[in-house]
């Protein structure tokens, strides 16, 4: 695609995403513009130099040499938005109810968004003494970093058969011998293949991973069943500290800022009332199931079991150490 193309792209989502709401507000309580101010008109309606700037501003790093096109492509863009809300209004679709709900449901969005940003636009940046304690301490992203080529075997096994697969899997890592052993089980599977740096991977499965070399594979138990990861090649493409520093102050910038506004969600929750009626009570918290569980030590390693609020938990409980493929 042209840049002139992805720019007409960007643009046209910027205006769908904000327009209607953006469209609406602009027509109640609105001042005269000045002349200077007065982009384009449409028939009585006056588009601002503002928005124009507005939708720009939201279409992201524009090269300069595409400037005037970018502004071009965003004042007809909003010209036919204009039209568009212009028939919307004629028709009363303002009183439609669908309409209004979607309206304010973008105005809660909206606002819930901005006080989020708020919250977390006060998250210090990380000290250098944070960043090399990160860079040290994760050695399998940057100074021993590798490029891995993965096949990934997904199953949806039931609890109490999943030590009957394990003893399969390290009875026969052929790929396809156990492929048609689960299709003869009837075990439902998925297979997924890919090149993956190791800053794309889950930590928790990373590190694991990291241990193994080409033509071993990882073990995992997973709460819908289990995961077979095949390390079919790998080759090593080490970072150093300067190249990962302004990585590592962003990732932990947004980690800050992550937590900052997690805490401020709990604190609003446990300092409001909040009364949940009939069905839509939340369920009791579930108890820990066999397939969630972490599982026994076994001569072969142990299960690395995540924090419950991990977000790669669905990835990990990958099993230490690795068996070779036959």
């Amino acid at each position: 695609m042209s840049s002139s193309a992805r720019i007409v792209a960007t643009l046209c989502a910027a205006v769908w995403m904000t327009g209607m709401l953006a469209g609406c507000n602009a027509k109640e309580g609105s001042e005269k513009k000045s002349p200077s101010q007065v982009a384009v008109k449409v028939n009585k309606e006056e588009i601002s130099v503002h928005q124009v700037n507005g939708l720009l501003s939201r279409s992201g790093n524009i090269p300069q040499d595409q400037i005037d096109k970018a502004r071009s492509v965003a004042v007809e863009r909003l010209v036919d938005q204009e039209l568009l809300l212009q028939q919307a209004l004629s028709n009363k679709l303002d009183r439609n109810p669908n309409v209004m709900q979607m309206i304010e449901f973008s105005r809660r969005e909206i606002l819930a968004r901005a006080y989020g940003e708020q919250v977390m636009g006060g998250a210090v940046q990380p000290t250098e003494a944070q960043v090399n304690e990160f860079f040290d301490k994760n050695p399998e992203l940057f100074t021993k970093r590798r490029i891995y080529d993965l096949r990934e075997i997904s199953l949806q096994v039931a609890p109490e058969r999943f030590e009957e697969v394990r003893a399969q899997v390290q009875s026969s890592t052929n790929p396809q011998q156990l492929t048609a052993w689960f299709n003869e089980q009837k075990i439902p599977f998925a297979v997924n293949a890919g090149i993956k740096p190791a800053e794309q991977i889950p930590l928790e499965v990373l590190k694991n991973l990291a241990k193994l070399n080409a033509g071993q594979a990882a073990f995992a138990r997973t709460p819908v069943g289990a995961v077979l990861i095949f390390i079919v090649n790998v080759r090593d493409e080490p970072v150093d500290r300067n190249t990962a520093k302004p990585v590592i102050q962003n990732f932990l910038l947004n980690q800050t800022r992550a937590e900052s506004l997690k805490s401020e969600i709990k604190r609003l929750r446990d300092t409001a009332s909040i009364d949940y009626v009939g069905e839509f009570a939340p369920p009791p918290p579930a108890a820990a199931s066999p397939a969630t569980a972490p599982a026994p030590a076994t001569e072969e390693g142990t299960v690395v079991s995540p924090k419950a609020e991990s977000e790669d938990s669905i990835h990990s409980i990958i099993e230490k150490g690795g068996v070779k493929l036959k």
